[in-house]
């Protein structure tokens, strides 16, 4: 594979703008100058290997996507937001109200998400707090299946407890960013 620097920083510049982040900001998640980023950006360098997997984080694609200046395959399947995993459980509520809770439809999906993640899932629909709770426990489960949440989110829109923080370490400790 020849490295085309202009390809890649056209790249990063892409992915950057894609977020809504400028320059200035993807350096301080980073830990570099924001000169850093454009000659990246401009092509007339390239991120020291230490950074490269941290900024395929923070850019939500792979390594190889950068090198190959968005060739690669990306890192994660897809992004998933607190507000898109908080609509999810309240879809889950709203099959059992326009169905009927003891309709089968309904029953499959509480039983599968009940054995799948070893709990009781109704309990969420009556206490906000534990719905809270889940929110946090499926989006964990969404890290752990390959999916990409962003730290930010997660601190922005749940409050914070002891299962913010766990979920805040274990995505820190996954390399999220």
């Amino acid at each position: 594979m020849s490295l085309d620097l202009k390809k890649t920083g056209q790249f990063i510049q892409s992915c950057r703008k894609d977020l809504n982040m400028t320059q200035a900001e993807l350096a301080e998640r980073l830990g570099v100058s924001p000169q850093s980023v454009s000659n990246w950006e401009r092509g007339e360098s390239i991120a020291d290997v230490a950074t490269l997997p941290d900024l395929a984080n923070v850019l939500r694609c792979s390594v190889d996507a950068i090198l190959s200046g968005g060739g690669g395959n990306g890192a994660y399947r897809r992004h998933i937001t607190v507000a898109q995993m908080r609509e999810a459980l309240n879809n889950v509520n709203r099959i059992g109200e326009l169905l009927g809770r003891d309709h089968f439809i309904y029953n499959c999906i509480i039983d599968s998400l009940n054995e799948r993640m070893n709990t009781t899932i109704q309990q969420a629909f009556n206490d906000d707090h534990i719905f809270e709770v889940f929110v946090l426990e499926f989006l964990l489960a969404c890290v752990k299946n390959g999916d990409y949440v962003d730290p930010r989110d997660v601190q922005t829109n749940l409050k914070p407890c002891k299962a913010r923080e766990f979920v805040l370490q274990e995505m820190e400790k996954a390399g999220i960013r």
